[in-house]
């Protein structure tokens, strides 16, 4: 790791991550009784209590919503979901404020246009490997593995090693 991506690295507080195409695959499945289906990664997951034991605060913002996202936070003792949100950097900014924290102690992993927002306010901005080219041009670091595939393991793996 480069000293100036280490120096933002180390300042990180609070991991904050998207769901569709990050958390998942990106595919939503829908079955014909209008059931809901998602694909996480288990490496994740782990990924997320490994930050959580290590005193990094974690929160989930994203454009949709859906009771298997609360399931998975639920499960996870995510710190705090936000789910249906339009306004992402709203959201953000109130958890700047809950945590008593600065931009530059955040992190964030998105894939999508809707995240850059919040991409280019935080102190690590993050995308997937499949993240769309406009979002690529905006981080500090693209995870080598795809949203769902354990992408949000890598970036956390990062912080830890700081």
């Amino acid at each position: 790791m480069d000293e100036q991506l280490k120096e933002k690295v180390v300042k990180i507080k609070l991991f904050i991550t998207d769901v569709d195409g990050v958390l998942t695959d990106g595919r939503i499945v829908l079955g014909n009784d209008g059931e809901e289906f998602k694909f996480f990664h288990v490496q994740d997951g782990m990924g997320i209590k490994l930050a959580q034991e290590a005193g990094i605060k974690t929160a989930i913002i994203t454009g949709r919503e859906s009771k298997l996202v609360e399931r998975r936070a639920d499960e996870l003792e995510i710190d705090q979901v936000y789910q249906n949100i339009d306004d992402k950097l709203g959201v953000f900014t109130s958890l700047l404020e809950k945590y008593q924290i600065t931009e530059d102690e955040v992190a964030y992993i998105g894939d999508d246009v809707n995240d850059l927002p919040i991409l280019e306010k935080v102190g690590l901005a993050l995308t997937v490997a499949n993240g769309v080219s406009q979002v690529k041009e905006k981080v500090d670091y693209i995870t080598k593995r795809a949203g769902g595939r354990g992408a949000v393991r890598e970036a956390i793996e990062l912080l830890l090693q700081a």
